[in-house]
């Protein structure tokens, strides 16, 4: 029942991910919002959903904790992962930055158990040796090599989503935990939106 509980939660993580790429792709592509102003929004609304939602669980009865935890390091791999991969979409494909997320986060994650001294099954061996693989023939310099400044940004997204997730491994109240993270990341968000006002466009529809 565990297992089958991780496999689900897991498939439902890998399809938020995908999604979410679409989506961010779209907004960057499609619309002219500029990549500071779309990360600090994105971490500004997280930040106000899960404190909101934080504070209406302990309102309701649900929970006993009422107030928001987390961490700066994580809220500093938190921002990492949201501005390099915002800044990553304005020259990648949705599918090409997926897929240097997804490896980047894999290798990160099974580097550090190996680190730590975890052993490694069959299956994440061979999960590893794709990730690797299929990110070394991606960025590869060649005809159809994406372009190097999107994808040392996406790479960069993925150590820090590793890294977020490692730290998050053993939370014992996740929400209360990722909202603390969200909130403690809107500082850094805004020194990036500070530093790049020059190339300041806000679009509605993409920020929407």
């Amino acid at each position: 029942m565990k297992s089958t509980r991780v496999f689900i939660l897991t498939l439902l993580a890998m399809i938020a991910f995908a999604s979410n790429s679409l989506l961010c792709r779209a907004a960057l592509k499609q619309t002219t919002v500029d990549a500071a102003t779309f990360t600090f929004v994105r971490v500004f609304s997280g930040a106000a959903a899960l404190w909101l939602i934080v504070k209406m669980r302990h309102a309701s009865g649900l929970t006993d904790n009422r107030h928001i935890r987390g961490n700066w390091l994580s809220a500093l791999a938190l921002f990492a992962y949201t501005a390099a991969f915002s800044f990553a979409y304005v020259d990648l494909s949705a599918g090409t930055g997926a897929l240097l997320l997804f490896g980047a986060v894999q290798a990160t994650t099974i580097l550090w158990g190996l680190h730590t001294g975890e052993r490694l099954d069959a299956i994440q061996i061979v999960g590893f040796i794709v990730a690797v693989t299929g990110l070394v023939v991606l960025v590869f310099p060649g005809l159809s090599a994406p372009p190097l400044i999107g994808s040392i940004l996406m790479l960069g997204a993925g150590v820090a989503w590793g890294i977020y997730s490692l730290r998050g491994k053993r939370e014992e109240n996740p929400g209360s935990v990722t909202a603390g993270n969200f909130v403690r990341a809107v500082p850094f968000a805004a020194v990036v939106s500070i530093v790049s006002v020059r190339w300041l466009h806000v679009d509605l529809a993409g920020v929407g």
